[in-house]
């Protein structure tokens, strides 16, 4: 009996990842949490606030290939960034253009460029000048699970270079300070293959 459960198991798991290869596009939608420095101490903050530097995103996607996958989005981000009292918002356009390989069964894993775009930045009761560039690129790295048209995945964003504004008018903040806007994020995603 415990023979036929674990081939019954073993076969589910290779339909599974067989329903889940190939090409096609689809929607995804998630929760974006950004570090202000340090991760450990931004951890710190999360737990005492934990809404304080999340945002979310919605987009679309599109698989080329089975094993071995290109994997290319257009995701509208909103992040929200907290600093001293004041919050930075955001909104832009993400494109990753990932490469990735399906390990075993429903595993995955991926990485590659992610070019951002910024349409929007709003510091609370601040005047802020423009971003020194509204386009960059940072590096996504991650890992999913696909389970048929279904599939999450967590990744890691890191810019390749610090994008700032500068605070020009003050109300609490020191005129001259500057504000990274591509920090580095956790980003959760949820997507359906269409």
């Amino acid at each position: 009996m415990k023979k036929t459960v674990l081939l019954a198991a073993i076969a589910l798991m290779g339909i599974t990842a067989h329903a889940q290869k190939g090409s096609g596009f689809g929607i995804k939608g998630g929760l974006n949490y950004g570090a202000n420095g340090d991760y450990f101490e931004s951890a710190e903050n999360a737990y005492k606030d934990p809404k304080g530097n999340v945002g979310y995103h919605i987009g679309v996607f599109g698989t080329i290939g089975d094993k071995i996958y290109l994997r290319p989005e257009l995701v509208y981000t909103k992040t929200k960034s907290d600093y001293e009292n004041n919050s930075l918002n955001m909104s832009k356009l993400d494109l990753p253009v990932l490469l990735g390989i399906n390990i075993i069964g429903p595993l995955n894993v991926f990485a590659g460029p992610a070019f951002q775009y910024i349409l929007d930045t709003d510091y609370e009761g601040i005047t802020i000048s423009d971003a020194e560039n509204d386009f960059t690129v940072g590096l996504n790295i991650g890992a999913g699970l696909s389970f048929g048209k279904f599939g999450i995945d967590l990744r890691y964003e890191r810019g390749f270079s610090e994008n700032e504004v500068t605070v020009i008018s003050n109300n609490g903040v020191t005129p001259g300070d500057r504000i990274d806007t591509r920090p580095d994020q956790l980003i959760l995603s949820l997507a359906l293959k269409l």
